[in-house]
This record gives C-alpha cells, sequence and structure tokens, in this order.
C-alpha cells in the first residue's frame, strides 16, 4: 500500500466520520424541530378584567410557556381576536360557538375563565375575602370542554386569598395536570384524523323542529315514561352556576337510550349530571307511519341556582 493511498484512506476515513457527525446533527435538528412543530399551540383568554384575573391568566400563560411542552400563543393577538367574534367571556358554550372561537383564535386549544375576589359574610365569620377563578380548558378542533377547575380560597385578608390562588395556578402540580390533559386530546385527535373509519354508521333521522311538522311527516316523536330532573351539584352550588346544557341523544327504536352527546356546555359538574340523568330515561320510541324507528333527539336543561 502506497504512502499516497494510505492518506487517501484516512482522509476518506475522516470524511466519512465526520459526514456521518453531520448525519447524526441534521436528524437530531430535524427530530428537534419535528418536536417543536408538534407542540400543541394553546390560547389563554383574559380572565375578566379585575386585578386577580389578570394576575391568573398572566400566571397560566407564563406557566405553560415555561414548561416548554406547549406553545403559548401571543396574548394581544388573542384578544384582538376574540374580541373580533365578538365573544364576551361566556363560559356556557355551544359545540358550535367553542370551535367558532377556536377558529378565530387560530389555537388547537384555549383555555377561558374568571377570577375575581369577593368580599362575603357569614354567620361565624362576619367579613371575609373568597379568591377564586373559574378555569375551562376547551378542544378548538372540536369544541368539547376538555377540563374544568375551580379553585377557591378564603381568608380575612384579600391579599391573602389572592396569594394562595396564585400559588395553586402555578404550581406544577396543576399545570402538569393541564398539560397532561392537553397532550392526550392532541394525541387522541390526530388518531382520529389519520384512522380510515371503515363502518358505515347506522342510519337515524334527526326529530323535525315541533310537533306540527313531525305531524305532517307522519312522525311521532319520542316521549319520555317519566321526565327526570338532573340533581344540581355541589360542585355548581359552590361556583353559584347558572346555565343551560344542550344533549343530544340517539333514541332506539326499543325506546332505549343510545349515544349522548353534550353541545352546549357548562362545566362545574353540569354535564356530567345531566348525561347520567339522561341514560336513566325511557322513551317511546319514534313512530313513523305506526313503525317504531330510531330518532336523535335534542334535550334542554336549565340549571337555576337553589333559593337560599
Amino acid at each position: 500500500m502506497s504512502f499516497i493511498t494510505v492518506v487517501a484512506t484516512k482522509r476518506h476515513k475522516k470524511y466519512k466520520r465526520l459526514a456521518s457527525s453531520v448525519a447524526i446533527f441534521v436528524l437530531l435538528c430535524g427530530a428537534k424541530a419535528q418536536a417543536q412543530k408538534q407542540r400543541p399551540l394553546v390560547g389563554v383568554l383574559d380572565f375578566g378584567s379585575t386585578p386577580i384575573a389578570k394576575l391568573a391568566a398572566d400566571a397560566l400563560r407564563n406557566r405553560l410557556r415555561a414548561s416548554g411542552e406547549v406553545q403559548v400563543a401571543d396574548a394581544d393577538l388573542t384578544r384582538a381576536a376574540a374580541r373580533g367574534i365578538g365573544y364576551s367571556g361566556s363560559l356556557n358554550l355551544s359545540i358550535i360557538e367553542a370551535r367558532d372561537l377556536g377558529a378565530a383564535l387560530a389555537t388547537e386549544f384555549y383555555l377561558i375563565g374568571d377570577a375575581q375576589t369577593l368580599r362575603r359574610s357569614s354567620f361565624k365569620t362576619p367579613v371575609y375575602y373568597e379568591s377564586y377563578c373559574s378555569i375551562f380548558l376547551i378542544s378548538a378542533r372540536n369544541g368539547q370542554l376538555l377540563l374544568w377547575d375551580r379553585p377557591s380560597f378564603e381568608n380575612n385578608e384579600a391579599t391573602t386569598a389572592e396569594a394562595r390562588l396564585s400559588e395553586y395556578l402555578s404550581a406544577d402540580a396543576f399545570i402538569r395536570r393541564l398539560i397532561e390533559v392537553i397532550r392526550k386530546a392532541h394525541d387522541d385527535e390526530r388518531v382520529q384524523r389519520t384512522v380510515l373509519i371503515t363502518n358505515a354508521e347506522a342510519v337515524i333521522e334527526e326529530a323535525p323542529d315541533d310537533e306540527k311538522a313531525a305531524e305532517a311527516q307522519g312522525i311521532r316523536l319520542p316521549r319520555p315514561y317519566r321526565r327526570l330532573r338532573p340533581e344540581y351539584p355541589e360542585s355548581a352550588a359552590r361556583a353559584e352556576a347558572e346555565a343551560m346544557v344542550d344533549v343530544v341523544v340517539d333514541v332506539r327504536a326499543d325506546g332505549e337510550v343510545g349515544d349522548v352527546q353534550v353541545v352546549r356546555w357548562a362545566g362545574f359538574g353540569l354535564d356530567e349530571t345531566t348525561v347520567a340523568t339522561v341514560r336513566q330515561m325511557h322513551f317511546f320510541p319514534a313512530m313513523k307511519n305506526g313503525t317504531p324507528i330510531p330518532m336523535r333527539v335534542l334535550l334542554r336543561y336549565n340549571f337555576r341556582k337553589p333559593p337560599r
């Protein structure tokens, strides 16, 4: 082997090692860029106009951004987008309204809420302060409410109650809980977009708008054997929540309840108590020209806080 050949071989090995290093570097950069690209984009809307509301929203934006696991949309842009479609801070949205708001924000997920410090009194404590924050995490893609929470802290001093609320919102445990729900929903939605649905859904008629329209089509709408009223849960009572919950229910041809979907959510445990109640119901099935048929109906429940 000549000297020249040896030098060429060494140079070739050197370049080969360099090329391998470059290839690894490129792969790592690509993987990093892919990971960056796959981080869910989250918007955090304002939680009101009070000082504690601003503090709560800013705390969530900063902690989510600092986690490095999600991207957080610019606050000014999300604020302008929400204002542009007329969003006024409601926490009781239909699926369509929630999707429209998500489309305007151009994020994959978003947080809405309300935070206040209230001066209260009771028989035991003449004057005290409650600092609370209602937090709703929503999927922009499907408009579903993914998570709700309402941390609340009481103290004789407003500043102490607010400090405890801020600690809760900034704690690793709460931020980790938010991120885990976001990541799971992000992965689930990606699977839903890529999986090919091969099973055709059963044909089910939408209920006509009213009895008169149904009668004109030879249809008798499904009727419950007994109307059940959902309980007003303690979680809603603590929040003094008043809201409307709409559910779409598939009533089978035998009058039993099939699929139940919340199409206007309210949080605070109202959605869960509504679905649980509807699943206990039994119906006289819909009839078309004397034959039982499955039918999809909309049920609406209005919740009001009970009088004291």
